[in-house]
């Protein structure tokens, strides 16, 4: 394996991708828009996802709750995602499909927000917690790749990174939930 062609192929499709994501800007002032309102309105974001998106579920609430760069109220997020004993139940109980969708039956509130990431779109445990969001007014946004995927007709709004590899796309994301953080430091101190 020649690692330097191997690194300069990968820089490449990531600078390809952030150089598009550009054309994504109006869906992600769009997303931090609904962050603001959800906050200011006293209500919660709750954020989800599998694997490394479910990382970045992680990354984004604790970003929140805690601080980014500077020091700032605390924000009302959480990510559900942490909770191994309530996945590992609802797993075993009602499957794994249902790991979300029943937290957020029993702990979302009308004007939530909940924040679905995920590279493919097509995960069906993210489309129920979009119905299940749907069914008791939390507001639904998607951090999707791949063109969206199933979930993209079940949310209300979408930030669709355009690209069709996972590890481009997980990069754009954390940029996305990054630059949002940023906007929500200078909002907040």
């Amino acid at each position: 394996m020649n690692l330097e062609l191997n690194l300069s192929k990968s820089l490449s499709e990531h600078q390809l991708v952030f150089s598009d994501l550009i054309s994504c800007k109006e869906k992600i002032f769009e997303m931090y828009e609904e962050v603001i309102n959800t906050l200011e309105s006293g209500k919660t974001i709750l954020v989800c996802g599998n694997g490394g998106s479910a990382a970045d579920s992680q990354h984004f609430a604790s970003e929140l709750s805690g601080r980014f760069k500077k020091d700032r109220i605390p924000l009302s997020a959480i990510a559900l995602t942490t909770d191994s004993s309530a996945l590992t139940c609802i797993g075993n109980d009602y499957g794994y499909e249902q790991v979300f969708s029943r937290q957020l039956d029993a702990i979302g509130k009308k004007g939530d927000l909940i924040i679905l990431i995920t590279t493919s779109g097509n995960s069906q445990n993210l489309v129920l917690a979009a119905n299940k969001a749907k069914e008791k007014g939390i507001k639904t946004f998607g951090l999707l790749g791949k063109g969206g995927g199933k979930l993209l007709s079940e949310v209300e709004n979408a930030v669709i990174v355009p690209s069709d590899s996972t590890a481009r796309t997980q990069e754009a994301h954390i940029f996305i939930l990054h630059y949002i953080c940023e906007l929500l430091d200078e909002k907040f101190t």
